[in-house]
């Protein structure tokens, strides 16, 4: 059995090591738990600006149906006729608005906050402007003809107007969303 002084010897030259494993054990333990508070943040952050985002298009669109500008651009009721087409019965005219609310919360909210750092400007307005053009050019070159209102919303009918409101309409959504998230990411 070994003396009291070679075990003090003996714990002298593996302590350090066990001090600098349990510190290591300890980074990666609080490491993988930022990563995951950082992404339950990011999750939250993206649900309620998305969300803050889509309530601020919709009162554009509430202001655009009540003072009745752009009577036949109506890009919600062309989704819910490319919807009834497609399921051969009747749509109600609140599942487009479910599926916009839905995407704007989840889909799009969740590529903003991924993408944030990414995306130009140093204000969360700045960045919701950018995302906006994004999504503003995916819409019109790819949704807008899928639902039957043609390339930037033109077989409208009314010239260039449904296209800038499209984008008033995006912006609406963009830069409310950005604006929210960056103040949620200031308070937490």
């Amino acid at each position: 059995m070994p003396s009291s002084r070679a075990n003090s010897l003996i714990w002298a030259s593996v302590r350090p090591a066990l001090v600098d494993l349990a510190d290591v054990r300890s980074a990666s333990i609080a490491g993988r738990f930022a990563r995951t508070h950082r992404f339950q943040g990011w999750i939250w952050k993206s649900l309620i600006a998305g969300l803050c985002g889509a309530l601020a298009h919709t009162l554009l669109i509430y202001l655009k149906t009540r003072a009745g500008w752009l009577p036949s651009f109506e890009p919600y009721r062309a989704l819910q006729a490319t919807l009834h087409d497609l399921v051969g019965s009747h749509v109600p005219a609140i599942v487009p608005w479910a599926i916009s609310y839905v995407n704007s919360m989840t889909v799009v909210g969740f590529l903003f906050g991924s993408s944030y750092r990414l995306l130009p400007g140093r204000h969360g307005i700045t960045k919701g402007f950018w995302a906006g053009v994004v999504v503003w050019l995916i819409m019109g070159a790819v949704f807008f003809p899928l639902v039957g209102l043609g390339l930037f919303a033109w077989d409208v009918g009314q010239g260039i107007k449904p296209t800038l409101f499209s984008f008033t309409m995006v912006q609406a959504y963009s830069s409310v969303m950005g604006k929210v998230f960056a103040l949620l990411n200031r308070i937490s």
